[in-house]
């Protein structure tokens, strides 16, 4: 959340940093209901200091009149009250559909189309052999189960079965425990039911309510597992030496928004339910770029370690989202599809999230709170990992062969075969 005052005292330089987003904001009506709240406020304050006036000018027990006057000043008081309070709540709300400018280092464009490829890692593959889509492979082999997966559950729904059951599972271990053991993160499990006040702090409410899947008790199934375990230390101090506090957690995911319409419909690609490794990090405002470049770092160790050719994508201001501060994609080669496929997203926030979750930390040296920073990243997404692995290492023979570093988590097996 974008501050009152800094909205007030920089309202050019935050304009011109959301259109750079190309996202609109109600900054014309916040300024104008600001300035109406501190009339409302101003008045109140007048008729506290008349009716304090009033009171200690009388003498004696105060007449009918003087009773008369003191509810009527008591009962203006009372309506101009609820009028600024209505005023700043409704600022409050206003205030939750700015987005949050985009760092200067950000480069300026529309759509993907204007991001800027960082590095790349890894070779193509480049084979005697025609590469096949994962869904035929997977079909032959008994992975996945596309079929009854739309039959319990509709469109943009799977079933993974046998070996593909097993490997989802090997991938799932494989990134937590490179996370947990190699990048000094903390395992945690989360809840897969969050309260609205949890969407709003990671800012996924109010502006996408449409994409979340709500629930009774105004409870909502999690995006990603950002959203519980950023939320973790809601309306909490923590202390300067507790930071960088690494988070990482595995969760089912659920987004009713799963892309363009008509778009990746067949395949694992789009699914309303899919598995994540996500990572989460509080840290100190002085580190949190540095700290994004470390994020990216730790998600890159999970395809190098699997074998698998990516890139590293700059995000520019048109394709880096609503509460994004500053943002890299990691797109894995899919040969099968013959196309990049994103599997990690690693954004820095800024304090963007801790204002709206009230999360702060009390520095060594002073006793002034501060709001921390906070960063997430896919550590990584599965299904798009598993799509890529089984097109990258699959055979002539219509094999699959596992990648060194997984055949532990696969009870030392080497091959997925039929």
């Amino acid at each position: 959340m974008i501050p009152l005052q800094r909205l007030r005292e920089n309202r050019e330089s935050i304009e011109q940093a959301i259109a750079r987003k190309g996202e609109d904001a109600p900054i014309d009506e916040i300024l104008s209901l600001d300035v109406e709240a501190r009339k409302a406020r101003a008045a109140v304050e007048q008729l506290k200091a008349e009716h304090n006036q009033a009171t200690s000018a009388m003498h004696g027990v105060p007449s009918p009149e003087d009773r008369a006057a003191m509810a009527s000043r008591k009962q203006k008081i009372k309506e101009q009250e609820a009028a600024m309070e209505a005023l700043d709540a409704k600022i409050q709300d206003l205030l939750l559909y700015v987005p949050n400018p985009p760092h200067e280092s950000v480069p300026t464009g529309k759509d993907e189309n204007d991001n800027v490829t960082v590095r790349t890692w890894g070779t193509l593959p480049n084979v005697p052999y025609a590469l096949r889509p994962h869904y035929d492979i997977g079909e032959q082999l008994g992975l996945f189960d596309f079929e009854r997966g739309a039959k319990i559950s509709g469109s943009r729904f799977t079933v993974l079965r046998g070996m593909g059951s097993r490997l989802e599972r090997a991938l799932i271990a494989f990134m937590l425990d490179i996370a947990t053991t190699e990048h000094g993160y903390e395992e945690v499990s989360p809840p897969y039911l969050v309260r609205r006040e949890c969407m709003v702090g990671t800012g996924n409410l109010p502006k996408f309510d449409e994409d979340a899947f709500h629930a009774d008790n105004d409870l909502f199934l999690i995006p990603t597992a950002e959203v519980p375990v950023t939320n973790l230390y809601r309306e909490e101090v923590l202390q300067e030496a507790q930071l960088p506090l690494a988070l990482v957690a595995y969760s089912a995911c659920f987004r009713k928004e799963a892309g363009a319409a008509g778009k990746d419909t067949k395949g694992f690609l789009r699914l309303h339910q899919f598995d994540k490794v996500e990572m989460v990090r509080f840290v100190h405002p002085d580190t949190s770029l540095d700290e994004l470049e470390l994020l990216v770092g730790h998600a890159e160790t999970v395809l190098q370690r699997l074998g698998l050719p990516y890139r590293v994508l700059l995000m520019c201001s048109g394709d880096t989202g609503f509460a994004q501060w500053k943002k890299y994609d990691i797109e894995v080669w899919a040969p099968g599809l013959g196309r990049w496929l994103e599997v990690s997203s690693c954004s820095v926030f800024g304090d963007f999230q801790a204002r709206r979750a009230n999360i702060r930390f009390r520095p060594k040296d002073s006793g002034k709170l501060q709001y921390v920073h906070t960063l997430n990243g896919s550590g990584l997404a599965i299904p798009r990992t598993l799509v890529a692995l089984v097109e990258h290492y699959q055979r002539e023979d219509g094999s699959v062969a596992i990648p060194d570093a997984l055949q532990p988590y696969m009870g030392g097996r080497t091959e997925i075969a039929r």
